[in-house]
């Protein structure tokens, strides 16, 4: 067995994160990974509350340093919720807005990015997003209200998420349970931001918000959430996306 690196409680109260007020309006951001850059196009005029929440998050910083926390094969890639504090070799999480509104236009088909959030409660995204890496609309479209795909990746960034996707996970416990390594530390080693899926940054490189990608197709949205079928295929989305509880204490790490 080998340990994993040490979690903590503590919160990081990342600068402005509590008073942004009006981010601006941005079309394409940039996600800047270990495991290369990409370009995601926001569905601004579609999705607005949405778009508005995500880019509150990119201009407080919120999502530089941050972990590739889940992977579901053939499913999603997930993040955005817990910040590596390479000072102190430590995952934290970071203070979040209050949840926004649920947005269901389009669909969670392959290539789109969507709102993570709590089962059970449509209006209770804050911080986490997924990356959908399959048509995953007959699932996530009808589940909890519907989940909101609030852009599109563009380029070849699908084939650095598929790559993410295809990685081998390990149980590092709680919100940790299918984590993506690059590479596995040697017997004794803690896992660290060198073994990690990290996103290094998400940066705003075209503020026009009326630059248009290929839309998505709409979602039908059913008005009755269906429930996951299996937590641990396609089903997973709704009742890991968003784990709260604490993480503490060193803890043993196993191949899934």
């Amino acid at each position: 067995m080998m340990k994993f690196l040490n979690f903590s409680l503590t919160a990081v109260l990342l600068s402005g994160l509590l008073t942004v007020s009006s981010p601006a309006n941005a079309t394409i951001v940039l996600f800047k990974t270990s495991m290369g850059d990409f370009e995601v196009n926001l569905l601004d005029n579609d999705t607005p509350e949405t778009v508005t929440n995500f880019l509150a998050y990119v201009e407080a910083g919120a999502y530089s340093n941050s972990i590739v926390h889940r992977s579901m094969p053939n499913f999603i890639v997930q993040g955005g919720g817990f910040i590596y504090n390479g000072e102190t070799d430590e995952v934290e999480e970071p203070v979040t807005f209050d949840p926004v509104i649920n947005e269901p236009v389009f669909s969670n088909v392959r290539g789109t990015i969507a709102m993570a959030k709590k089962p059970g409660d449509e209006n209770s995204a804050t911080n986490q997003w997924f990356f959908n890496n399959a048509d995953n609309s007959a699932n996530l479209d009808n589940q909890n209200g519907g989940f909101t795909a609030f852009g599109v990746v563009t380029g070849n960034g699908m084939e650095i998420i598929a790559a993410i996707n295809a990685l081998p996970r390990y149980n590092l416990a709680g919100a940790f349970d299918n984590t993506p390594l690059q590479n596995v530390p040697a017997e004794g080693v803690p896992v660290t931001d060198e073994h990690l899926v990290m996103i290094e940054s998400v940066t705003v490189i075209n503020n026009n918000k009326d630059t248009q990608p290929e839309l998505p197709p709409l979602a039908d949205v059913d008005p009755v959430p269906v429930p996951p079928e299996d937590n641990d295929s396609s089903g997973g989305g709704s009742t890991g996306f968003l784990l709260l509880s604490a993480l503490v204490g060193i803890r043993l790490f196993r191949r899934n």
